[in-house]
């Protein structure tokens, strides 16, 4: 019974894709114009990039909390499981996850990724 929806769901996913394969091929978006792509409309050039600059301290406090926002999705199934599994299989898989997670966490403590900098405006 699981098989066959895991069949159904993987066809249902793989006709997805193809069709927005086809879709992405046939769309009239493909042929880019340049005055369409150009920033401004006026004909000028612009000076400056319209792109701002971004903090690096602010991906990498992103990018922690994607990664242990992933470990809490991955640890609620380990929870319900818990009920129906060996106790000491899960448990140790589950302190194995934890360990590699606070691994993880001291090396980026210890290089720095977690130490906000301040910056003075004057």
């Amino acid at each position: 019974m699981i098989m066959i929806t895991m069949m159904i769901s993987m066809m249902i996913i793989f006709i997805a894709l193809i069709m927005m394969l086809i879709a992405s091929i046939l769309s009239k978006k493909t042929y880019m114009d340049r005055e369409k792509n150009s920033p401004f409309e006026c004909g000028f050039d612009p000076i400056n990039s319209a792109r701002l600059p971004f903090s690096i301290q602010f991906f990498l406090i992103a990018v922690i909390f994607l990664i242990f926002d992933v470990e809490i999705a991955l640890l609620f199934p380990m929870i319900m499981i818990m009920k129906i599994s060996n106790l000491i299989t899960m448990m140790s898989t589950s302190m194995f996850f934890i360990f590699i997670l606070l691994i993880g966490l001291y090396h980026e403590w210890n290089k720095g990724a977690l130490n906000w900098k301040y910056w003075e405006f004057s």
